[in-house]
């Protein structure tokens, strides 16, 4: 009897396994199945194997976009023209995977009624293999936010979203390049600016830093230079300006200035002129002037003080491991030892200290003067970077106002005679830190 139970039991136990079994591999087999609901696939193109796009208006023009061997696309069609890689890259990431909303008709018919024959619009794809795939769009359907569209050699009428009619809906002005000057700011290794009736000025720069070049060598805010770089970068033409309004603000304009970057792509050269109210540009990279905002034209109206470094010292964030200040006669100076500020052997406190370093860090000129520097009646030294960095800077008084004067430097830095004062104050708080209060309240 025991013998039957167990016989029974162990069948059991193998039907389960088998029933568990088959519904492990029933659901695996649904996972691999197409979901009936999911929305069919009208393109599924490989962005790398796109080689041309050719965009056919009934109603306007045909742009055609052409990829060289480096993978660059420029427009060919209706007339050669740089391309905006980004704005076609939208393009291409669109066709990677688009999607209908629905299927209308299996065997569609009367396609002039859907706006198909011809098409409102007609995108073409051109594979590097040499295969074409025509996308037909129509109409608006009844239902808002639809169009109609179509797949050549598919009798397939489908419905896609207006987001993916837009996405293909474009002229060569909407994917020509629109900026002026197209170049790797990180690879730039000079900037040339000549405002009209401002000093000609040139920047140069080695690894990050830039440094003044002319009129002569000077000390550069990079903040600055790096923001005259941005608006060179961002100079974008206004594309609906009619060109021979255009051409015609530029020639009767007044010079604004000239701009010049030399990098990887060479030297590019950017005039900017205004008419009225209006400023144009014409570019070396392009044909035509065109209108710009009224943002780069006065952005590039700068003289030599709106790049020079007013920071009296360049150690920045970097916190020192050494200062001196030598005031009348005496000299008193600070070095790091580990985490502590020591001073002839003797902790400093180190709040003291560190209000010291940002009187320092803060020193800047009001304005830059060419004369009037005398006996200088403090001396500062500051070591930083690691030992690397030593700046030596002199300060003497001027009038009500004191000049600073930075060793290796012709510059002379007019400073608020409160600046001064601050620094003096600060220098003299470097003291010990205070007794430490014992548990019977007494200081040891």
């Amino acid at each position: 009897m025991k013998l039957a139970r167990l016989l029974i039991a162990a069948a059991v136990l193998a039907g389960l396994g088998g029933l568990v079994l088959w519904s492990n591999r029933s659901e695996e087999a649904k996972s691999t199945k197409p979901d009936p609901k999911a929305a069919p696939k009208i393109l599924e193109l490989k962005e790398a194997g796109l080689k041309q796009i050719e965009i056919r208006h009934r109603d306007g023009e045909t742009t055609v976009v052409k990829k060289d061997d480096s993978g660059k696309w420029s427009i060919t069609a209706p007339r050669p023209l740089a391309a905006d890689q980004t704005a076609v890259g939208a393009i291409t990431s669109a066709v990677t995977s688009l999607s209908a909303d629905r299927v209308v008709d299996e065997n569609a018919a009367n396609l002039p009624s859907y706006g198909l024959d011809p098409p409102r619009i007609g995108v073409t794809f051109t594979t590097a293999d040499g295969k074409t795939h025509a996308l037909r769009i129509g109409e608006d359907t009844p239902i808002e936010g639809n169009t109609y569209a179509m797949l050549d050699g598919d009798k397939r009428l489908f419905t896609i979203a207006n987001s993916g009619k837009s996405a293909l809906d474009k002229q060569s002005k909407d994917l020509r390049e629109k900026h002026l000057l197209v170049f790797d700011q990180d690879k730039l290794s000079r900037v040339e600016l000549d405002a009209s009736g401002k000093t000609p000025l040139e920047f140069g720069r080695a690894g990050t830093d830039w440094q003044i070049l002319k009129p002569k060598p000077m000390r550069a805010d990079g903040f600055k230079v790096d923001e005259l770089v941005r608006k060179l970068k961002d100079a974008s033409m206004d594309a609906e300006t009619d060109p021979k309004t255009a051409a015609s603000a530029f020639a009767g304009g007044q010079k604004t200035a000239i701009a010049k970057v030399t990098g990887a792509e060479g030297t590019l050269t950017l005039e900017v002129r205004k008419a009225k109210d209006d400023y144009y540009a014409k570019s070396s990279s392009m044909d035509g002037p065109y209108k710009v905002t009224k943002d780069v034209g006065e952005g590039l109206t700068k003289s030599l003080d709106d790049f020079r470094n007013k920071k009296v010292f360049d150690f920045g964030f970097s916190d020192p491991t050494r200062i001196e200040i030598k005031e009348g006669g005496q000299t008193k100076a600070v070095e790091k030892s580990g985490e502590n500020w020591t001073s002839g052997g003797k902790t400093m406190d180190s709040i003291s200290v560190q209000n010291l370093i940002d009187k320092l860090r803060d020193l800047a000129a009001a304005k830059f003067v060419d004369s009037g520097f005398t006996t200088p009646s403090l001396e500062l030294t500051v070591v930083s970077n690691d030992g690397k960095r030593t700046e030596k800077v002199q300060i003497a008084p001027a009038g009500a106002d004191f000049l600073a004067r930075r060793d290796n430097d012709s510059s002379l830095y007019q400073l608020n005679a409160n600046a001064v004062a601050d620094l003096r104050g600060a220098a003299a708080s470097v003291q010990e830190p205070p007794p430490v209060p014992t548990k019977d309240g007494k200081k040891k």
